[in-house]
């Protein structure tokens, strides 16, 4: 299972969701907070998760739980994606 913290409005978080999709993966996307310097956090709960697996308050962080990473920076998480995934459709 794919996991993706991100925000709506953030084009990195965008950029990532387009490589997904781009991938045909299914993925659960959670969105803690609002982009931006001074975010509003939207979900407690879920601005909770993304710290405890993070280790920060960083969007996008990818979560692959079928291979036990954590990617963060939208750079990382589509070069990741591409080469985890390109050749699995």
């Amino acid at each position: 299972m794919l996991e993706l913290y991100q925000a709506e409005g953030c084009p990195h978080s965008e950029d990532v969701r387009e490589k997904l999709t781009d991938l045909g993966l299914s993925y659960v996307a959670h969105n803690p907070r609002r982009p931006g310097e001074d975010p509003e956090v939207l979900n407690d709960q879920t601005y909770e998760q993304l710290q405890a697996v993070g280790g920060k308050d960083q969007i996008p962080l990818l979560v692959d739980h079928r291979y036990g990473e954590v990617i963060a920076e939208s750079d990382d998480i589509r070069d990741y994606l591409a080469e985890r995934y390109s050749d699995a459709r």
